[in-house]
């Protein structure tokens, strides 16, 4: 019992580690500026269903769904680390994400607002190389315990995530206008830190896996 609990746990601080809810709060703030609390409750919900779902399917299918298109892990992180460094780029410009910020539609608004849900918050930030690898990893024994646990844990950080995302607008009454845009540009600054040292681990995958150092 006591090594089930410990396995969970360990599980679980895994998921933590690379998904680090805290350190996303205000990424999520800067990519949802201007938003209402309403939009950004819909924004993370979709994200984290959507996020869920992701790791669902690679936990249940993961190395059938990379076989059957060929894809590598080392190419996986390659693409997500340009697209983390490209959004990071853009916040490091002052803007938030894209058109929502100043939309000519309010339908327009609403459909950019969702699509930021999808990417990049639920792929690559939330369910990026990194935890689909993780989910892979735990998840490779096959049994149907370790797929309970290793998605039941995720569903877990879903959860906390959630209440991170939703209670973020006290933060954004608390630090001001100013300060929020002061932490778009630093997560900028470090979502572009992240999305480069995704590519540099997918280039040094793709060397260990083509045997391109010699």
């Amino acid at each position: 019992m006591e090594a089930t609990i410990g396995h969970v746990l360990s599980v679980f601080m895994g998921f933590f580690a690379i998904m680090n809810p805290i350190a996303n709060t205000p990424v999520f703030l800067g990519l949802t500026a201007g938003e209402d609390p309403a939009s950004q409750r819909r924004i993370a919900t979709r994200a984290l269903l959507t996020s869920f779902l992701i790791i669902l399917v690679f936990c249940a299918a993961g190395k059938l769904i990379f076989t059957l298109f060929g894809i590598t892990l080392p190419a996986f992180r390659i693409t997500g680390g340009i697209l983390v460094a490209l959004v990071g780029f853009h916040m490091l410009q002052g803007g938030g994400h894209s058109s929502v910020q100043s939309p000519a539609d309010p339908q327009a608004a609403a459909d950019d607002a969702d699509d930021i849900a999808i990417s990049p918050l639920a792929l690559p930030i939330l369910a990026g190389p990194g935890t689909i690898a993780t989910a892979m990893n735990y998840a490779s024994a096959g049994t149907v315990s370790e797929f309970l646990v290793t998605t039941g844990a995720f569903a877990i950080l879903c959860m906390i995530t959630w209440l991170f995302f939703v209670s973020g607008e006290r933060l954004v009454n608390f630090i001001g206008t100013n300060g929020i845009k002061v932490i778009t540009r630093l997560m900028g600054l470090i979502l572009a830190v992240i999305g480069v040292q995704m590519v540099l681990e997918g280039l040094a995958g793709a060397i260990t896996a083509y045997g391109l150092a010699g």
